[in-house]
């Protein structure tokens, strides 16, 4: 069975106990981690990078909102708190679950199996990709949507999330995963990075006027970070 790695956040010492004693009886999570505040976990996220982190959300000084938003890319959150009004919020952080406190071990049990089946799909996803350079799979709208490579014109990056601009559809694949993450995820020889807010598919490449990369109605421009990148991939091709 697959191992889910863990941290635990509480300010409340009853909480945090009762938490880790649901994850000591829970066969495919390990502990790795208990801290009675957000700002005692920061030093160490980064480096340990669990894969699923109970947070509490209404803690002093750094609340678990504000930290559900410095988390690493690969650590999902499953909240656990006493004020209901933070369901909404928490699922725009992209949180696999939401346990209101009292919560039973059943409760627990059945957030902990959600992470679960997430991670196992998130394991055979990944498998596919490096099986095969034809498509990848994104989160959208709590689904995992798949999107042929082929199909992509170009990706563009905003505050919190992306949107992915497909061949023949009107409307963007909107994403919660960084410019960065996506970026590595895409084969280098197709996509290029040309802004730090733009990767294009370079087989969609069709006009390129003035730094600027034409799509339809669309004017992609070319920064001076990626300008030497972009011009040594047009002069290969180029025939003069």
């Amino acid at each position: 069975m697959l191992t889910i790695t863990c941290f635990i956040i509480d300010d409340e010492p009853l909480a945090l106990s009762l938490v880790e004693s649901y994850v000591n009886k829970t066969p495919f999570l390990k502990l790795k981690g208990k801290f009675s505040s957000a700002l005692a976990c920061s030093s160490v996220i980064n480096e340990s990078a669990p894969d699923l982190l109970f947070l509490d959300i209404q803690m002093a000084e750094l609340s678990g909102m504000d930290f559900a938003r410095i988390v690493p890319e690969k650590t999902r959150i499953i909240f656990t708190t006493a004020f209901q009004q933070y369901a909404l919020e928490g699922y725009k952080v992209d949180a696999l679950d939401y346990l209101l406190k009292p919560f039973s071990y059943t409760e627990f049990l059945t957030a902990a199996n959600k992470a679960l089946k997430w991670f196992q799909m998130s394991e055979k996803i990944k498998t596919t990709t490096e099986n095969t350079t034809d498509c990848i799979y994104v989160k959208s709208d709590y689904q995992l949507v798949q999107i042929q490579l082929n199909k992509i014109l170009y990706i563009e990056g905003l505050k919190d999330y992306l949107k992915i601009y497909m061949e023949g559809e009107i409307q963007p694949i909107v994403s919660h995963i960084t410019m960065k993450a996506m970026e590595d995820m895409l084969p280098e020889h197709q996509f290029l990075r040309v802004h730090r807010s733009f990767i294009v598919n370079a087989e969609k490449i069709k006009i390129v006027e003035r730094n600027r990369i034409i799509f339809g109605k669309t004017y992609i421009p070319v920064s001076d970070s990626y300008k030497e990148t972009f011009q040594n991939f047009l002069t290969k091709r180029t025939l003069n």
